[in-house]
């Protein structure tokens, strides 16, 4: 498992390729283009997390590298939804096939369920053609991983993201990946799992808030399972929280984020 981010990028760059064979990237932008020209609003994900009280970010993840299949027969047109109803501030929907058992038409699909709150595509992005991919799909803000991009790259990534009406949010992990702050993503995420060795502590977001800006969107992602994680995370900073296994390895994902919710919040007093 000690090298698997490197495997995922390999297989990534062959599977580009093999979309662009199978619909040009000429064809594929002239179907951006005629979305775009619709004029549809593309939600706020930032927006959505700095307005929240809750912020939690639920997550369509059917499978992970590390766990294997968490619910193989999830589907897209139920537990998205379920999410939106039960009070998730934004929707994160994995696109990786290989390894996460997901793929674009679960964001489609899950548009078309009634999903009206922003959602983020989920996956190893590191080719313009898959923005252009995210836009098609209906998502409203990418993810951009700071291990797997050089600087130079990720900024030209995040800037075609913008032309395309997608915001960032920029996944970083340690304290060297967090020069990559400057290049002004919407949303500065900490990811608490090492992506080489898949080993999970929550206390990295801890140790690495104080070094965001202090008006950044601070998303903290991995590893939460439980309501006081999140409430001391919003003491120190942080805005936004995406958790999927937690919610996902449930017999019905909405419900078990509502009661987590609902325990985040602060209490009346008696």
């Amino acid at each position: 498992m000690s090298d698997i981010l490197d495997e995922i990028i390999a297989h990534k760059r062959i599977e580009v390729e093999q979309f662009k064979k199978e619909l040009s990237f000429r064809d594929l932008a002239a179907k951006v283009e005629k979305v775009m020209d619709e004029g549809a609003v593309v939600p706020s994900m930032r927006g959505a997390l700095m307005a929240s009280d809750s912020g939690i970010i639920s997550e369509f993840k059917r499978k992970s590298p590390s766990k294997g299949w968490i619910k193989e027969e999830g589907r897209a047109d139920v537990i998205p939804l379920s999410y939106q109803e039960n009070g998730a501030s934004a929707l994160s929907i994995l696109t990786d096939t290989k390894y996460f058992g997901g793929c674009d038409d679960f964001i489609r699909i899950a548009r078309k369920s009634g999903v009206t709150i922003p959602v983020l595509y989920k996956n190893f992005v590191i080719d313009e053609y898959q923005l252009y991919q995210a836009r098609l799909c209906g998502a409203s803000a990418v993810l951009l991983i700071a291990a797997d991009l050089k600087k130079s790259e990720c900024r030209d990534l995040l800037n075609k993201a913008h032309d395309l009406q997608l915001e960032v949010l920029l996944e970083m992990h340690s304290e060297t990946e967090l020069e990559y702050v400057v290049l002004g993503p919407d949303m500065c995420g900490i990811n608490n799992r090492n992506l080489g060795t898949f080993i999970t502590k929550v206390e990295n977001s801890f140790r690495l808030a104080e070094l965001l800006p202090k008006d950044a969107c601070k998303v903290s992602e991995s590893g939460i399972s439980e309501p006081n994680t999140v409430r001391e995370l919003r003491q120190a900073g942080f805005n936004g929280f995406l958790i999927g296994e937690n919610f996902m390895k449930t017999e019905e994902p909405g419900k078990a984020l509502k009661a987590f919710i609902e325990q985040t919040l602060p209490q009346p007093l008696p």
